[in-house]
Protein backbone atom coordinates (compact mmCIF):
# COMPACT_ATOMS: atom_id res chain seq x y z
CA UNK A 1 0.00 0.00 0.00
CA UNK A 2 3.42 2.32 1.28
CA UNK A 3 4.61 1.42 -2.44
CA UNK A 4 0.87 2.48 -4.09
CA UNK A 5 0.62 5.63 -2.62
CA UNK A 6 4.33 6.50 -3.37
CA UNK A 7 4.14 5.79 -6.85
CA UNK A 8 0.26 8.06 -7.38
CA UNK A 9 1.97 10.92 -5.51
CA UNK A 10 5.49 10.50 -8.07
CA UNK A 11 2.81 10.35 -10.74
CA UNK A 12 0.53 13.47 -9.96
CA UNK A 13 3.62 15.59 -9.61
CA UNK A 14 5.39 14.12 -12.90
CA UNK A 15 1.33 14.80 -14.47
CA UNK A 16 2.14 18.17 -12.93
CA UNK A 17 4.90 19.59 -14.25
CA UNK A 18 3.44 18.47 -17.88
CA UNK A 19 0.69 20.27 -17.06
CA UNK A 20 2.52 23.20 -16.42
CA UNK A 21 5.05 22.97 -19.67
CA UNK A 22 2.27 21.81 -21.70
CA UNK A 23 -0.62 23.92 -21.30
CA UNK A 24 -0.41 27.56 -23.34
CA UNK A 25 -0.51 30.51 -20.88
CA UNK A 26 -3.72 32.15 -19.56
CA UNK A 27 -5.08 35.57 -21.72
CA UNK A 28 -2.27 38.40 -21.45
CA UNK A 29 0.72 36.09 -20.73
CA UNK A 30 1.56 35.48 -24.05
CA UNK A 31 4.54 37.33 -25.84
CA UNK A 32 4.25 39.21 -29.00
CA UNK A 33 7.79 38.24 -29.44
CA UNK A 34 9.91 39.71 -33.23
CA UNK A 35 12.42 38.24 -34.15
CA UNK A 36 15.61 38.56 -36.35
CA UNK A 37 15.39 42.53 -35.60
CA UNK A 38 17.98 44.41 -37.29
CA UNK A 39 20.25 47.11 -35.25
CA UNK A 40 18.78 50.14 -36.66
CA UNK A 41 14.89 49.60 -35.35
CA UNK A 42 14.60 51.51 -31.99
CA UNK A 43 12.15 50.96 -29.13
CA UNK A 44 9.46 52.89 -30.93
CA UNK A 45 9.22 51.17 -34.50
CA UNK A 46 9.26 48.06 -31.70
CA UNK A 47 6.54 48.99 -30.16
CA UNK A 48 4.47 49.67 -33.14
CA UNK A 49 5.14 46.77 -34.51
CA UNK A 50 3.74 45.14 -31.34
CA UNK A 51 0.41 47.78 -31.23
CA UNK A 52 -0.17 46.68 -34.97
CA UNK A 53 0.53 43.13 -34.34
CA UNK A 54 -2.40 43.14 -31.13
CA UNK A 55 -4.62 45.09 -33.18
CA UNK A 56 -8.13 44.64 -31.85
CA UNK A 57 -7.56 41.38 -30.28
CA UNK A 58 -8.43 41.33 -27.16
CA UNK A 59 -6.94 38.44 -25.81
CA UNK A 60 -3.74 36.73 -27.58
CA UNK A 61 -3.72 33.07 -27.14
CA UNK A 62 -1.20 30.52 -28.71
CA UNK A 63 -3.28 29.09 -31.45
CA UNK A 64 -2.08 29.31 -34.90
CA UNK A 65 -6.06 31.05 -35.64
CA UNK A 66 -4.67 33.89 -33.86
CA UNK A 67 -1.17 33.34 -35.32
CA UNK A 68 -3.07 33.91 -38.19
CA UNK A 69 -5.24 37.14 -37.32
CA UNK A 70 -1.84 38.46 -36.00
CA UNK A 71 -0.39 38.29 -39.36
CA UNK A 72 -3.35 39.62 -41.54
CA UNK A 73 -2.89 42.72 -38.62
CA UNK A 74 0.78 43.22 -39.51
CA UNK A 75 0.19 43.02 -43.04
CA UNK A 76 -2.84 45.51 -42.97
CA UNK A 77 -0.96 47.99 -40.24
CA UNK A 78 2.55 48.19 -40.44
CA UNK A 79 4.25 48.84 -43.60
CA UNK A 80 7.74 48.29 -42.10
CA UNK A 81 7.48 45.25 -41.89
CA UNK A 82 7.60 42.43 -45.39
CA UNK A 83 7.06 38.41 -45.75
CA UNK A 84 5.60 38.51 -42.46
CA UNK A 85 5.47 34.64 -40.55
CA UNK A 86 3.62 34.43 -37.26
CA UNK A 87 4.87 31.12 -35.60
CA UNK A 88 3.68 29.95 -32.14
CA UNK A 89 5.94 28.53 -29.27
CA UNK A 90 4.53 27.16 -26.14
CA UNK A 91 4.51 31.03 -24.41
CA UNK A 92 4.50 33.24 -27.61
CA UNK A 93 4.28 34.27 -30.86
CA UNK A 94 7.05 34.92 -33.05
CA UNK A 95 6.88 37.25 -35.58
CA UNK A 96 9.40 37.35 -38.51
CA UNK A 97 9.83 38.68 -41.52
CA UNK A 98 11.60 41.19 -43.99
CA UNK A 99 12.63 44.82 -42.44
CA UNK A 100 11.99 47.37 -45.02
CA UNK A 101 15.08 50.07 -43.93
CA UNK A 102 14.49 54.15 -44.91
CA UNK A 103 16.91 55.42 -46.79
CA UNK A 104 15.02 58.80 -48.02
CA UNK A 105 13.01 61.40 -46.33
CA UNK A 106 10.32 63.49 -48.43
CA UNK A 107 8.51 66.35 -47.10
CA UNK A 108 4.93 67.06 -49.15
CA UNK A 109 2.98 70.12 -47.82
CA UNK A 110 2.89 69.95 -44.46
CA UNK A 111 3.21 65.81 -44.28
CA UNK A 112 6.57 63.85 -43.82
CA UNK A 113 7.59 60.27 -45.05
CA UNK A 114 9.66 58.21 -45.65
CA UNK A 115 10.66 55.69 -48.46
CA UNK A 116 12.97 52.55 -49.11
CA UNK A 117 15.01 51.29 -51.44
CA UNK A 118 12.38 49.91 -53.41
CA UNK A 119 10.51 53.74 -53.45
CA UNK A 120 8.08 51.83 -50.91
CA UNK A 121 6.32 54.40 -48.80
CA UNK A 122 6.97 53.89 -44.73
CA UNK A 123 5.45 56.42 -42.02
CA UNK A 124 7.31 59.18 -40.16
CA UNK A 125 8.92 58.09 -36.94
CA UNK A 126 11.79 59.56 -35.60
CA UNK A 127 14.70 57.59 -36.73
CA UNK A 128 17.67 59.12 -34.87
CA UNK A 129 20.06 56.21 -34.99
CA UNK A 130 20.65 56.14 -38.77
CA UNK A 131 21.25 58.15 -41.16
CA UNK A 132 18.61 59.30 -43.80
CA UNK A 133 19.01 61.96 -46.76
CA UNK A 134 16.13 63.82 -47.45
CA UNK A 135 15.01 64.29 -51.45
CA UNK A 136 14.23 67.92 -52.50
CA UNK A 137 13.15 68.73 -55.98
CA UNK A 138 10.80 65.95 -56.81
CA UNK A 139 8.34 67.13 -60.08
CA UNK A 140 5.15 68.29 -57.97
CA UNK A 141 2.40 66.54 -60.28
CA UNK A 142 2.50 63.18 -58.61
CA UNK A 143 0.08 61.37 -56.07
CA UNK A 144 1.26 59.79 -52.96
CA UNK A 145 0.15 56.64 -52.91
CA UNK A 146 -0.63 54.90 -49.19
CA UNK A 147 1.86 53.25 -47.01
CA UNK A 148 3.03 50.32 -48.03
CA UNK A 149 3.04 51.00 -51.70
CA UNK A 150 5.61 52.09 -54.46
CA UNK A 151 5.65 55.82 -55.04
CA UNK A 152 6.98 56.03 -58.73
CA UNK A 153 8.52 58.66 -60.70
CA UNK A 154 12.22 58.52 -62.80
CA UNK A 155 13.77 61.54 -60.39
CA UNK A 156 12.71 59.64 -57.30
CA UNK A 157 14.13 56.49 -58.72
CA UNK A 158 17.52 58.37 -59.57
CA UNK A 159 17.97 59.68 -56.09
CA UNK A 160 17.69 56.45 -54.66
CA UNK A 161 19.62 54.41 -56.85
CA UNK A 162 22.79 57.11 -55.78
CA UNK A 163 22.13 57.15 -52.48
CA UNK A 164 21.98 53.34 -52.09
CA UNK A 165 24.78 52.92 -54.15
CA UNK A 166 26.49 55.53 -51.37
CA UNK A 167 24.78 53.28 -48.87
CA UNK A 168 26.52 50.01 -49.69
CA UNK A 169 29.68 51.53 -49.99
CA UNK A 170 29.31 52.92 -46.57
CA UNK A 171 28.97 49.87 -44.90
CA UNK A 172 32.25 48.96 -46.65
CA UNK A 173 34.53 51.56 -45.91
CA UNK A 174 33.01 53.73 -42.92
CA UNK A 175 32.16 51.45 -40.22
CA UNK A 176 32.65 54.76 -37.16
CA UNK A 177 30.51 57.21 -39.26
CA UNK A 178 28.93 57.27 -42.47
CA UNK A 179 29.63 59.47 -45.22
CA UNK A 180 25.81 59.37 -45.30
CA UNK A 181 25.69 61.14 -41.88
CA UNK A 182 27.19 63.69 -42.96
CA UNK A 183 24.89 64.54 -46.04
CA UNK A 184 21.59 66.75 -45.56
CA UNK A 185 19.92 66.55 -48.44
CA UNK A 186 19.53 65.71 -52.25
CA UNK A 187 18.50 67.42 -55.02
CA UNK A 188 17.06 66.44 -58.04
CA UNK A 189 14.92 69.24 -59.56
CA UNK A 190 17.54 69.55 -62.45
CA UNK A 191 17.87 65.74 -63.09
CA UNK A 192 18.05 64.92 -66.99
CA UNK A 193 18.78 68.72 -67.10
CA UNK A 194 15.10 69.48 -66.91
CA UNK A 195 16.31 72.98 -65.90
CA UNK A 196 19.54 74.02 -66.97
CA UNK A 197 21.21 71.74 -69.53
CA UNK A 198 25.28 72.76 -68.16
CA UNK A 199 24.16 72.69 -64.57
CA UNK A 200 24.92 69.47 -62.78
CA UNK A 201 21.53 66.98 -62.92
CA UNK A 202 21.88 66.18 -59.27
CA UNK A 203 23.57 68.01 -56.36
CA UNK A 204 24.02 66.60 -52.68
CA UNK A 205 24.24 69.04 -49.47
CA UNK A 206 26.22 68.55 -46.76
CA UNK A 207 25.05 69.10 -43.22
CA UNK A 208 26.47 72.85 -43.59
CA UNK A 209 24.94 73.40 -47.18
CA UNK A 210 28.33 72.73 -49.15
CA UNK A 211 27.37 71.65 -52.64
CA UNK A 212 28.59 68.56 -53.63
CA UNK A 213 28.05 68.37 -57.95
CA UNK A 214 27.66 65.05 -58.31
CA UNK A 215 25.56 65.27 -62.01
CA UNK A 216 24.05 62.79 -64.07
CA UNK A 217 22.10 59.92 -62.82
CA UNK A 218 23.75 56.86 -62.29
CA UNK A 219 24.82 54.96 -65.22
CA UNK A 220 24.79 57.54 -67.75
CA UNK A 221 28.09 59.79 -66.83
CA UNK A 222 29.20 58.32 -70.28
CA UNK A 223 26.41 60.90 -72.25
CA UNK A 224 27.58 63.98 -70.48
CA UNK A 225 31.20 63.24 -70.79
CA UNK A 226 31.69 63.14 -66.79
CA UNK A 227 33.48 61.07 -64.23
CA UNK A 228 32.52 57.53 -64.07
CA UNK A 229 30.47 56.57 -61.18
CA UNK A 230 33.01 54.91 -59.41
CA UNK A 231 35.82 57.69 -60.10
CA UNK A 232 33.01 59.96 -58.40
CA UNK A 233 31.94 57.69 -55.20
CA UNK A 234 36.46 57.38 -54.59
CA UNK A 235 36.85 60.92 -54.77
CA UNK A 236 33.83 61.62 -52.54
CA UNK A 237 35.02 58.80 -50.22
CA UNK A 238 39.06 60.16 -50.70
CA UNK A 239 37.59 63.50 -49.58
CA UNK A 240 36.07 62.30 -46.86
CA UNK A 241 38.53 59.96 -45.38
CA UNK A 242 41.29 62.74 -45.80
CA UNK A 243 39.41 65.71 -43.84
CA UNK A 244 36.62 63.95 -41.86
CA UNK A 245 34.16 65.56 -42.74
CA UNK A 246 32.57 67.10 -45.99
CA UNK A 247 31.39 70.30 -43.77
CA UNK A 248 33.09 74.04 -44.31
CA UNK A 249 36.09 73.38 -46.29
CA UNK A 250 35.09 74.41 -48.99
CA UNK A 251 33.19 76.14 -51.70
CA UNK A 252 31.97 73.20 -53.28
CA UNK A 253 32.85 69.42 -54.26
CA UNK A 254 32.81 69.00 -58.12
CA UNK A 255 32.67 65.61 -58.65
CA UNK A 256 31.51 65.49 -62.61
CA UNK A 257 34.51 66.75 -64.41
CA UNK A 258 37.13 63.86 -65.07
CA UNK A 259 39.83 66.86 -65.18
CA UNK A 260 39.38 68.04 -61.91
CA UNK A 261 40.90 67.22 -58.60
CA UNK A 262 38.92 67.16 -55.72
CA UNK A 263 39.43 70.95 -54.24
CA UNK A 264 41.52 71.90 -51.35
CA UNK A 265 39.76 73.10 -47.77
CA UNK A 266 42.46 76.14 -48.71
CA UNK A 267 40.12 76.73 -51.70
CA UNK A 268 37.67 78.27 -49.55
CA UNK A 269 39.68 81.30 -48.78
Amino acid sequence: MVCVLGGTAIGLLYLDRYRKETTPPMAGEVELELVDVPAWVNSELKQKARTAARGDLEDLRIDENVAALVQQNIDRRFMWLDDVKVQTTHNALLIEGRWRKPIGLIKSGKRSFYVDAKQVVLDFVEMPGIPIVEITGLAAARNIPPLGEVLEGDDLAAAITLLDRLERRDRIETTQKPLLSEIKRLDVSNVEGRKYRKLPHIVLYANDDTKIMWGAKIGEWQRHLESTDEQKIAKLYSYYKEYGTLSGGVKYINLCDPQDDIPQPIDKY
